[in-house]
């Protein structure tokens, strides 16, 4: 088994100029399939010079932030290709979000040129309502809408770029929201050469080939389903199968016709797929590998044992993070661990927090403390000129990310917000998120979000949110402890969460109370509710779960919580 790997390394040129070298080396073969359409590498290249040439024609270069707001597509990356060749950056905007929080994210990377496709075109007027100035909204379709980009790109000419400006790989080329671990989402800076490190890196650690086609139905606003799955591939030639979805009923299906030898998971993909009839047809497929995260270690062993598919790839990453860990010895569980040449001096540290204000812990001497062996602490990551920190479009909120001063004088920290343990071999695992986030769905749920949306909705005096594990699923299921008054009526609330919050980001369980418990400092007591859960056992206040067929709340009552936590009901 291969354990380390040479990485691509594509010198000083941008992600989007390397589309040039790809024409001419790779030719007609196929880059990025989906059934909407297909794009040869030659045709990537003329795509995206005509991206270019029409971003020229909208002012863009060095500070100019183009919104993208479209499905998972191939021309999705021609836009932002193009796009990043006039020197100007690419929000990739969640296309799930309603228009109040989509308006925040318009405003808060400052979006001057919003590019969407029709069937989101109503919410992106809808979120534009909302700015004091709204950014131009470009339609790549037939819509109501005059500017109608398909038309202004076939204007453009596909010819070669002439002039073109000298880009620094230092420079912005996209923004990526995460949620963090505090707040609504921020917009994370992602420089070129970061998006060459991603890509090289996957494509290093995959081997990718000429040969090789992934599989990709993650959303391409991320930065896993959207550049190293993606460049990991076409750095060298294979090809990109892009779905609008994940589908467990037609995953293997899908993934024998195309001939897919690589695919890009996430743990609750692969729960999905478990819960799917056994069938004889389970490892008639193609994959060599499955890279991802979230890989619980009694889904991975069962999902290995029952589709063989090949090597797993488990990392660690986030997208505004300075280290990666990359599990190459396919150790169950583990998300990796730094080769022990250099162990002594890793980019990456565990410390320990402070149980009462949940900082990072200081000895007597100033300094963090590190955590023993298997000992639960943060993950923070050294900051310096090789692992540079690009921060967030938001200044302000670089701060709170960053520690300095743990180990030696100027040191800078990156800090995670996961708290992981390492054991004596020096294998990482995830624990938990850390803040007021937790992961549901493969998503990022920022608390104070939806705390806020729900506090809207009429008859609602407070609420508090927090993520509750469950029985056999990966991530924590949203819950919202909420104080309500005689105007609050609860199909209108459903009808109201549906156009203020995101699916993912809608609250499983809920809970009513008369009155919210605080603490001495007049905060939510959410770590007492938490511990009770949606047990009804604990818990006397009204409860109630999301059906996910009917998007609709039930009274949960004892049966129902015993089919939850026996895995027999769907969440």
């Amino acid at each position: 088994m291969t354990l380390t790997a040479k990485l691509t390394r594509p010198g000083s040129r941008t992600f989007g100029e390397l589309a040039e070298d790809w024409a001419v080396r790779f030719k007609a073969a196929p880059a990025l399939s989906s059934p909407l359409e297909t794009l040869s590498y030659e045709g990537l290249a003329l795509r995206i010079r005509r991206y270019a040439r029409w971003a020229q024609t909208q002012g863009a270069g060095p500070g100019v932030v183009f919104g993208l707001l479209m499905r998972n597509r191939p021309d999705y990356l021609a836009a932002w290709m193009g796009v990043s060749l006039t020197g100007a950056a690419t929000a990739l905007l969640n296309t799930e979000l309603p228009a109040p929080s989509l308006a925040h994210c318009l405003q808060a990377s400052g979006v001057r040129i919003l590019i969407v496709e029709p069937v989101l075109a109503a919410t992106a007027q809808a979120a534009c309502a909302h700015l004091g100035d709204p950014p131009a909204l470009w339609v790549l379709g037939d819509c109501e809408s005059t500017q109608r980009l398909d038309l202004a790109l076939a204007c453009q000419s596909d010819a070669p770029l002439p002039n073109r400006p000298g880009l620094s790989l230092s420079s912005p080329a996209l923004h990526i929201f995460t949620s963090g671990t505090t707040g609504r989402p921020k917009a994370a800076i992602v420089s070129h050469r970061r998006v060459l490190s991603w890509a090289s890196w996957f494509a290093g650690m995959a081997d990718t080939t000429a040969d090789d086609v992934m599989y990709d139905c993650l959303p391409l606003f991320h930065s896993v389903g959207g550049v190293a799955a993606t460049g990991a591939v076409l750095l060298n030639g294979g090809k990109v199968v892009l779905r609008e979805r994940f589908s467990a009923s037609a995953f293997w299906e899908d993934i024998q016709s195309e001939g897919c030898t690589l695919f890009q998971y996430i743990g609750e993909l692969c729960r999905y797929l478990l819960a799917q009839p056994p069938s004889e047809t389970d490892q008639r497929h193609p994959l060599r590998m499955m890279i991802g995260n979230g890989l619980r270690p009694e889904v991975w062993r069962a999902f290995v044992e029952r589709f063989a598919p090949g090597r797993v790839l488990e990392f660690y990453a986030a997208t505004e993070g300075v280290f990666t860990l990359c599990n190459a010895e396919g150790r169950v569980g583990a998300v990796g661990r730094f080769p022990p040449f250099i162990s002594r001096n890793a980019p990456a540290e565990l410390v320990r927090l402070d149980p009462i204000t949940g900082d990072i812990a200081r000895n007597e001497d100033g300094r963090a403390i590190r955590c023993d062996v298997d000992e639960p602490g943060e993950a923070v990551g050294r900051v310096d000129r090789e692992r540079g920190f690009d921060g967030y479009a938001d200044k302000a909120a670089n701060a709170a990310k960053l520690a300095h001063n743990l180990f030696s004088p100027g040191d800078m920290w990156f800090r995670t917000g996961d708290l992981m343990r390492r054991d004596a071999e020096g294998y990482f695992y995830f624990v938990d998120r850390l803040g007021d986030t937790f992961r549901w769905k493969g998503e990022n749920v920022a608390t104070t979000e939806v705390a806020g949306a729900i506090s809207a909705c009429p008859g609602v005096v407070a609420a508090t949110v927090f993520g509750v594990a469950v029985e056999g699923r990966e991530g924590r299921a949203g819950m919202a402890v909420v104080s309500t008054t005689e105007r609050f009526v609860l199909r209108q609330f459903e009808a109201e969460l549906r156009t203020r919050l995101a699916p993912y980001a809608r609250p499983v369980f809920l809970r009513l109370s008369p009155a919210l418990s605080m603490t001495e400092t007049l905060k939510h007591r959410s770590a007492d509710y938490q511990a009770e859960g949606f047990d009804p056992n604990l818990v006397a206040d009204p409860l109630y779960w999301r059906d996910p067929q009917s998007g609709c709340y039930a009274r949960l009552d004892r049966a129902v919580y015993l089919r939850i936590i026996r895995g027999r009901q769907a969440l």
